[in-house]
């Protein structure tokens, strides 16, 4: 395609697509041109971008931590916000800890993990197939594990009392907010994924109970989760024996409740 021709499909596409009502429509017309080898395939993804369905499963990839994450259709679109999930964990992570991705999705956090971690020995989780087919896709080049199960039952018991990093971006809008969310969200990815229960917190209650029993001594569990629910989570955390703090980032508009197992003290 030449310049000139790009430039003419460029404004076209933008223009459909702002008509649509993506906000970047211009980034999304420049990507889906990218991935179109016809103009029949280029025409076909505009119209399924503009009866809206999410730009990512158009692509089969979403950006995250700079890498490209493979995203299949019913899987959860890992947020740009969940960046800050990942750095607060590598920071925690050091070269051969044991770190654990519950709630895995697509594996993007796990995936992250690895490549700015280096050296880890990464398991992942999560209840629903089509998440775990995906996550083992991008979890694989790391030489990860992916588990298949709800929670901490899919996991191998030989990790219990043995996870340096425990991350999960578990589900937390309450059940009455899901009928708020944007179409894309609501209308197209999983609800396991979105519903954490009537207050949002019924998934982070079960990790944080069962989390002391998994995590080595000084240990760390975080768990991303909004700003109105973080005194909540925090106080859930500190009722599993685990002491808190919070952190917030205005840059991507996260936050991260963090807490660590108390590490134990031989005489």
């Amino acid at each position: 395609m030449s310049a000139t021709t790009f430039q003419h499909s460029h404004s076209a596409v933008t223009a459909r697509l702002r008509w649509a009502g993506c906000v970047f429509a211009e980034d999304e017309a420049r990507l889906l041109i990218a991935a179109a080898h016809a103009p029949e395939v280029l025409e076909r993804l505009i119209e399924q971008r503009a009866s809206g369905l999410p730009l990512e499963y158009l692509l089969g990839w979403a950006e995250f931590c700079g890498q490209h994450i493979a995203v299949d259709p019913g899987v959860f679109v890992p947020r740009r916000r969940t960046e800050y999930l990942v750095q607060e964990a590598a920071r925690l992570a050091r070269p051969g800890a044991v770190v654990v991705d519950l709630c895995c999705g697509s594996g993007a956090v796990g995936a992250a993990l690895a490549a700015s971690a280096g050296s880890i020995e990464l398991h992942a989780a999560d209840v629903d197939p089509a998440a775990v087919r995906c996550a083992r896709r991008n979890i694989a080049a790391a030489g990860g594990h992916v588990h298949e199960g709800d929670l901490y039952s899919a996991l191998p018991d030989a990790l219990r009392g043995q996870v340096d990093v425990l991350v999960a971006n578990a589900p937390y809008v309450p059940t009455d907010s899901i009928g708020m969310m944007p179409p894309e969200a609501r209308l197209h990815e999983p609800l396991v994924a979105l519903d954490g229960g009537a207050d949002g917190l019924d998934v982070q209650r079960r990790i944080a109970e069962e989390a002391p029993s998994w995590l080595a001594p000084g240990g760390w569990l975080l768990i991303e989760t909004s700003a109105r629910q973080a005194p909540t989570t925090a106080a859930l955390f500190g009722h599993a024996g685990l002491s808190t703090r919070v952190v917030h980032s205005e840059e991507f508009d996260a936050t991260v409740v963090l807490g660590k197992r108390q590490e134990i003290h031989r005489k």
